[in-house]
């Protein structure tokens, strides 16, 4: 392995997040704000379970109490999703607030949308940086790591390629249940912890004799899933929101 070959897998795992950033979080700092935000309330859950689940090691070889581990893992960051979204509520009417007092528009569906995207790169990237940058330090020396139950793959590139999964699913699955908690639309409030779940518990399938082979497409899987979810209900909320703008304000 070398320094390149390090920064390649850095790049695999964060290279669309840092494409995503540039092109559109960063021209705006509350949208850098919220992705910070977003990022500090991810690793606060994850330290808190970290401390829970610290009582009960070693695990054993068994998968089960795994299993059990990314089930209350899930279920405790989807409840801080929902934390997350009631704080941004109350940010989005002091902001609305101001607007009308200083005679500004209001948030408009872009606004808010990209508020909800940075609040999902900020998931993504706190969970690439804890699950596959901690992890790369050795990849950057004279060789690589194979771990027994995948020596079809190094062990980094197999870290690499399930955060730029989890990065994405996690990039949008905000932006699903921001719209499904403003809109109360029980579907999009339930595809998000399903799909959540459902590829966390895939990861699992890396613990079986070569299972990285089919673990990761998996996860890839449910990350285009979550793409296509998204990328549908953006376009019927765009579509509907400009059938409801009356024609003239429209043409005009």
């Amino acid at each position: 392995m070398t320094a390149a070959a390090g920064i390649g897998y850095a790049l695999i795992a964060l290279g669309p997040a840092l494409s995503v950033f540039v092109t559109v979080i960063a021209k705006k700092p509350f949208l850098v704000l919220t992705l910070l935000t977003s990022a500090l309330i991810w690793l606060i859950s994850l330290i808190i379970l970290a401390g829970i689940w610290r009582a009960f090691l070693p695990l054993g070889p068994s998968v089960w109490p795994y299993a059990l581990i990314l089930i209350t893992s899930v279920g405790f960051q989807e409840g801080f999703r929902l934390l997350f979204w009631k704080l941004y509520m109350k940010v989005e009417t002091m902001l609305d607030a101001l607007a009308q007092k200083v005679s500004k528009p209001r948030l408009s569906l872009t606004d808010k949308m990209q508020i909800a995207l940075a609040g999902g790169l900020g998931h993504g990237v706190a969970h690439a940086v804890f699950f596959c940058l901690s992890l790369l330090t050795p990849a950057f020396g004279p060789a690589t790591f194979y771990v027994d139950s995948c020596n079809k793959m190094p062990f980094f590139l197999v870290a690499a390629l399930i955060s730029l999964g989890f990065l994405t699913i996690h990039t949008f699955s905000m932006v699903i249940a921001f719209n499904g908690y403003a809109e109360e639309k029980k579907l999009h409030q339930l595809f998000v912890p399903v799909i959540h779940l459902v590829a966390s518990m895939l990861t699992l399938v890396n613990l079986i004799p070569g299972g990285c082979v089919a673990g990761v497409p998996l996860v890839f899987f449910s990350a285009a899933v979550t793409l296509f979810y998204c990328g549908k209900m953006v376009l019927e909320r765009i579509t509907s929101n400009v059938d409801d703008i009356p024609s003239r304000q429209r043409i005009g």
